[in-house]
């Protein structure tokens, strides 16, 4: 077996460390900055390697024991070895050299961050249980350092072969309001079936442009959820996506609308009207855009009372029929793939003063920036936003001004 000593240098976006063997870059998973490792190659590429770890010589002062007996097999978390603390650090250099690599000089990047474990509220599970990393191989489980105690609760009195079969969505935790029909703190749905014809409408509905062929769930009553989250209550379905850490979500929230204000507010990527629900406060009228249309029925509910117009779109096909840019300032949550090409064409010639930019993925986010910067705006502030404690996964917020 050919092993190799080597020192590692940074930890890159995914969570890997890399070295260097004779100048080809070798990646390095559950590593730490800094270490002094013997390892093994696993897969040679032309232009760089993967390797295992054989023997820690020289640890991190960083390294520590994880605390999942899973971890490693799970294919969820993958910085438990790491302490907290550096945990975060390391994350913001992260993101500080994707916004460099793309020509943006980002300000001090600052943290907002919760529990480092018992925060997620949501999970996935298919036939019961998780999958390994990389693989399809279920993986048993009973307890999660990284679940509320909900979601631990259930899974500790409920055997693996008594959860439902296939996939299904769990959320759970404190600030949810009780389940009518379980009575308990926990939403336990099939996912979305496809080809189905949404057949629920609240009564105050305004969603235009809506098209007929629509891929969503049918509703139903025992999968829509209700949360307090600083003092408001939101409603979404269990089987789409809502964030996984609330705790987070809350202090993330106020950061997002904080110093808005004025006549009219831009909610592009609204989703069930997260954000909107807090803007309604600040803005005269809203303005929604999202192609999701289960979600955006709910954003109906959320909005209820409220002066506000909502588009059943894509925010591209939004983007190519609007019209003016009358807007004091726009919320956009992209998916992972980052603002569509469209919607950013619409933001690069706007006169839109304030832009704050909620991103699931740091690569296209610092991509979108140097569009925005080089369209005349400034980075005011950028903020790592630690949804995933014990992961590699890294959210951010920008607060962009023209």
């Amino acid at each position: 077996m050919l092993t190799h000593n080597i020192i590692t240098e940074k930890m890159t976006f995914g969570g890997d460390c890399i070295a260097k063997i004779d100048g080809k870059t070798i990646f390095i998973p559950f590593a730490v900055p800094g270490e002094k490792l013997k390892i093994q190659i696993t897969e040679e590429k032309r232009d760089y390697c993967r390797a295992k770890i054989v023997e820690i010589i020289n640890p991190s002062p960083h390294r520590i024991k994880p605390v999942c007996p899973l971890y490693e097999k799970c294919g969820g978390c993958n910085l438990m070895h790491i302490d907290y603390e550096f945990q975060k650090e390391l994350k913001k250099e992260i993101l500080k050299d994707l916004f460099i690599k793309n020509s943006v000089t980002p300000p001090e990047i600052t943290v907002i961050s919760g529990n480092a474990f018992s925060y997620r509220n949501r999970f996935q599970l298919t036939d019961g249980s998780l999958s390994e990393k990389k693989s399809n191989t279920k993986v048993d489980f009973s307890f999660c350092p990284v679940a509320v105690k909900e979601i631990n609760d259930y899974l500790k009195n409920t055997p693996q072969i008594n959860r439902p079969k296939g996939r299904c969505n769990i959320f759970a935790g404190e600030s949810l309001t009780e389940n009518p029909f379980t009575h308990k703190k926990i939403y336990i749905a099939e996912p979305k079936t496809v080809n189905q014809e949404q057949n629920f409408y609240p009564k105050n509905k305004r969603i235009k442009q809506i098209k007929k062929r629509y891929t969503g769930p049918v509703f139903s009553p025992e999968n829509a959820a209700e949360v307090t989250i600083n003092e408001k209550k939101i409603s979404f379905d269990v089987r789409g996506f809502f964030q996984s850490n609330l705790q987070v979500l809350s202090k993330s929230i106020e950061k997002v609308t904080d110093f808005l204000s004025g006549e009219n507010v831009l909610d592009m990527y609204a989703g069930c009207g997260t954000f909107s629900v807090f803007l309604k406060d600040k803005f005269e009228k809203i303005t929604l855009v999202e192609h999701n249309r289960d979600a955006l029925l709910f954003a109906e509910q959320n909005l209820s009372g409220k002066n506000h117009i909502s588009f059943g779109l894509s925010g591209e096909k939004w983007a190519q029929e609007q019209k003016n840019s009358n807007f004091d300032a726009v919320v956009i949550d992209p998916p992972r793939s980052g603002i569509e090409k469209g919607v950013m064409e619409f933001l690069k010639k706007s006169e839109i003063p304030v832009i704050r930019s909620v991103s699931c993925d740091p690569a296209t986010h610092a991509r979108d920036a140097k569009q925005l910067t080089e369209s005349g705006r400034t980075l005011e502030k950028l903020f790592l936003l630690d949804f995933y404690p014990q992961t590699s996964h890294i959210e951010s917020l920008a607060w962009f001004l023209k």
